[in-house]
């Protein structure tokens, strides 16, 4: 299968053995990934070197216990904005971003204008956030929450072809 991503090219089935391995394992050598795909090291490394100037992969991280990192208490909230506009949802935009206990701030359909990912200490930071902070944003109105009780799965790897 091949998917278009940049005008003239598109990926092929090694270009996503490549990202499948990286995905599963990012700091593995040129060298591994390069034998695990059936290239040499150099055309593997132009390749994935292609992929990181295309935006295919857009960079590297470190994944991180909340559990032994202070940061245990996993919290959905939506919320809904009282007044809509361009400059309403930009305020919002650059007000939300600056909160670093939200992790991820998604535009969404429904009854609700947001969907926040929190990561917090305990119940009384959450609470902090919720009162002190979502709640005085640009045009914050209401709020639903939802307190994580068990994490069934959570990853960052995206399902791709073979």
């Amino acid at each position: 299968m091949r998917t278009r991503y940049q005008a003239g090219r598109s990926l092929d089935r090694v270009d996503y053995k490549i990202l499948r391995l990286l995905q599963a394992n990012a700091r593995m050598p040129i060298t591994e990934l390069a034998e695990r795909v059936g290239l040499t090291a150099t055309p593997c490394a132009e390749r994935v070197k292609r992929l990181e100037e295309t935006n295919v992969i857009t960079g590297y991280h470190a994944r991180l216990n909340p559990q032994l990192l202070e940061a245990p208490l996993l919290v959905f909230v939506e919320l809904k904005l009282g007044r809509k506009s361009g400059e309403v949802f930009d305020d919002f935009r650059r007000s939300v971003a600056t909160i670093p206990e939200v992790l991820e701030c998604h535009l969404i359909s429904g009854d609700f204008d947001y969907l926040l990912k929190a990561r917090l200490p305990d119940m009384s930071h959450y609470r902090r956030l919720l009162g002190d902070i979502l709640l005085r944003l640009p045009s914050a109105a209401e709020s639903r929450s939802y307190v994580v009780m068990e994490e069934v799965k959570e990853t960052l790897a995206l399902p791709l072809p073979d």
